[in-house]
């Protein structure tokens, strides 16, 4: 029987899927085939709509090896192995004559804990364990999660949190899970032949397919002990995301609050020496962190230094200790030792980490409102681990539909650990960058406004031209407005001003609900608009007429005060580079073509991406950002923009009839 080609293949998935076929899809699977055949690398960019999911799944299954598909969002995991997968493989197994199998796998804290569950939660205060179920009342919000996770644990096949619905608080899912450092180890654990993570990974080894997330991809990379069973391809979708979630696992932190956990934890279990000794490097750190004021720190100054050599002699003390010592008296010892072994190994790890001091990492103060102070430390890049860790030994395919900035792949290349594109060397990865389009027109579907008559934005200044502005361009869309702000702080201070103003506008505020109500709310009824920050830059997907015009307060730059991006943009100037343009242009481009991209999610939509910064039309750095936004009709004239949306408006309008 002669193999089937790709186009069949691709054909009978999309089928399947109930999709349309489009071109960029089919020169996307072309060119994942290629890659996988010859073991280099690839990042494509594939638009909105593009269907990359089938894009990379069809030639990946095709192929053979073993896939690791990486994603940053639950949304998207739960797509690929709830609807694309299964229906990919039931369409491929009559033309591939195998059926692959797929597995989900998350990192330890995401599955349910038996061991945790039906023998209790290790006590800060008391020695031994306390029945969580017993200590919660069960007329509170916290007894009810925990006594509904409780039946929840007879019927579950996974005991992964994401099944369970409705969800819990991150407070109950504590009481019922543990992370890697504290798990007692399947051999060691009453409950490790019915352990739900171990389930997990006992699938993952047998399955053709694993999808898991980025943070387990970054687990898997740092911790050098592998997660990921081995593989042959590695596919990350939303790549674009990849630095910022590898950067957060690489970071550490300490915070007074942390260390008397800590302290406490292992108290009871060494000897009073050992104790008093870690007791004592905690009030000395906690004094000083009374003191600290948020900000870099480019020299450890001296007392932190004595205070952090103090924490990690006193905690690798606690922790020969905990390892020598038994106490047949305290109940499941096993299990309250291992807690506090991982709190006091965190402790140590940081205070040797920042001790040790490496030229390759930032340290600095953070001060938060509800929880005090806390000393971070992160890489100044994680490009030479991804280089060394992810390109070695598999072919990897990253994809997005924004990886390419200012008109190349070399800028997210960069931060990947890539040289630019086309260059050869013995140790360099073999990559290339292609951008497969979008199904959308978006010189038709879409405007950009920028509003070059608008005074530049000054810091933490008000802008009342701003505010008019704004107002305007709502009244003309009719509401259907997405506010995406550089700040929580404007996000509110922008809902309070305009609320009385367009009382015929219901303006929803991200923090006043669950993200996922408030898009609920916004996509129900086409006069309401959404303000908000960060995760609505790229959480957002409201196809149709909700959702026309995408506002944008102005260039999201990062902070100046911003500790780890300062220092990285030093960092490529000293090294002769344009730190601006490698670091903050490229942070700021990235999130406005992910903004951008709200607009335009169907071929039926139509609407306006409105900028409140005039630097956008008149800085130098404009029209890289703009090359990095999708291809919109562009404009600077507010009248004709003003018609445009009431012309939208009234289209919708008669279409809603």
């Amino acid at each position: 029987m002669t193999k089937p080609s790709l186009p069949e293949l691709l054909h009978a998935a999309v089928t399947a899927v109930g999709g349309t076929e489009r071109p960029g899809q089919v020169t996307m699977a072309e060119t994942v085939a290629e890659t996988i055949d010859d073991g280099s690398h690839l990042l494509v960019q594939a638009g909105t709509g593009t269907g990359k999911s089938l894009g990379y799944l069809v030639p990946a299954l095709a192929h053979g090896e073993r896939v690791v598909v990486a994603t940053a969002t639950l949304a998207l995991q739960r797509q690929l192995v709830e609807r694309d997968l299964p229906r990919t493989v039931d369409a491929l197994h009559p033309l591939l004559r195998r059926r692959p199998d797929f597995a989900m796998l998350k990192g330890r804290s995401n599955y349910l804990c038996l061991h945790r569950l039906h023998e209790g939660v290790p006590q800060d205060e008391e020695e031994g364990l306390f029945d969580q179920f017993e200590a919660a009342a069960p007329t509170s919000k916290l007894g009810q999660d925990l006594l509904r996770m409780r039946d929840w644990a007879d019927e579950t096949e996974t005991g992964d949190r994401d099944d369970l619905t409705p969800g819990v608080s991150d407070r109950a899912w504590a009481q019922v899970s543990v992370s890697s450092r504290e798990c007692l180890g399947a051999s060691k654990c009453a409950y490790g032949q019915e352990c739900f993570a171990e389930l997990s990974r006992e699938r993952a080894k047998l399955a053709d397919v694993i999808v898991t997330n980025h943070a387990l991809l970054a687990i898997d990379a740092i911790e050098g002990a592998p997660v990921l069973p081995q593989h042959e391809v590695l596919i990350v979708d939303e790549a674009h995301e990849l630095v910022s979630r590898v950067t957060g696992v690489a970071t550490g932190e300490l915070t007074p609050g942390q260390v008397n956990r800590a302290v406490r934890r292992a108290a009871k279990l060494v000897d009073e020496k050992a104790a008093d000794q870690l007791q004592t490097a905690a009030e000395g750190f906690e004094r000083l962190m009374e003191l600290a004021l948020p900000g870099r720190l480019e020299e450890i100054p001296e007392d932190l230094g004595y205070a952090l050599m103090a924490l990690r002699d006193a905690a690798r003390t606690v922790i020969t200790a905990l390892g020598s010592t038994r106490d047949k008296s305290v109940q499941d010892e096993d299990a309250v030792r291992k807690q506090a072994l991982a709190s006091v190994e965190t402790v140590h790890d940081v205070a040797e980490r920042v001790t040790n001091g490496s030229e390759y990492d930032v340290v600095w103060y953070e001060r938060h409102d509800r929880f005090g102070a806390s000393l971070r430390v992160a890489p100044m890049s994680v490009s030479g681990l991804l280089r060394e860790k992810l390109f070695s030994d598999r072919s990897v395919i990253l994809t997005s539909a924004t990886l390419k900035l200012g008109g190349d792949f070399n800028g997210v290349g960069a931060s990947l650990g890539l040289a630019p594109e086309g260059t050869s060397g013995d140790d360099l990865p073999v990559w290339k960058g292609v951008d497969v389009g979008s199904p959308f027109d978006y010189p038709k579907q879409g405007i950009l406004y920028v509003a070059k008559h608008l005074a530049r934005p000054a810091r933490d200044g008000a802008r009342t031209d701003m505010m008019d502005e704004l107002s305007e361009l709502m009244q003309a869309a009719g509401g259907r407005t997405l506010g995406l702000f550089s700040s929580m702080r404007a996000a509110q201070a922008a809902a309070e001003e305009l609320r009385p103003r367009l009382p015929e506008f219901p303006i929803l505020l991200q923090g006043e609900d669950t993200l996922g109500e408030l898009i609920k709310g916004f996509a129900a009824d086409p006069k309401t608009c959404l303000f908000g920050t960060l995760s609505l830059w790229q959480g957002v997907d409201v196809p149709g007429t909700g959702c026309q015009l995408v506002v944008m307060d102005k260039i999201p730059f990062p902070r100046p005060d911003d500790p780890l991006m300062s220092a990285r943009q030093k960092a490529v100037e000293e090294a002769g580079g344009n730190g601006f343009m490698a670091v903050a242009a490229t942070h700021a481009a990235l999130l406005m073509a992910q903004g951008a991209g709200r607009l335009v999610r169907a071929t039926g939509d139509r609407g306006v991406v409105a900028v409140l910064d005039p630097r956008l039309a008149t800085a130098r750095y404009g029209s890289y950002l703009r090359a990095s936004m999708p291809d919109f009709w562009y404009t600077t004239d507010r009248n004709q923009v003003r018609r445009s949306l009431a012309a939208i408006d009234a289209a919708a309008k008669a279409e809603e009839k």
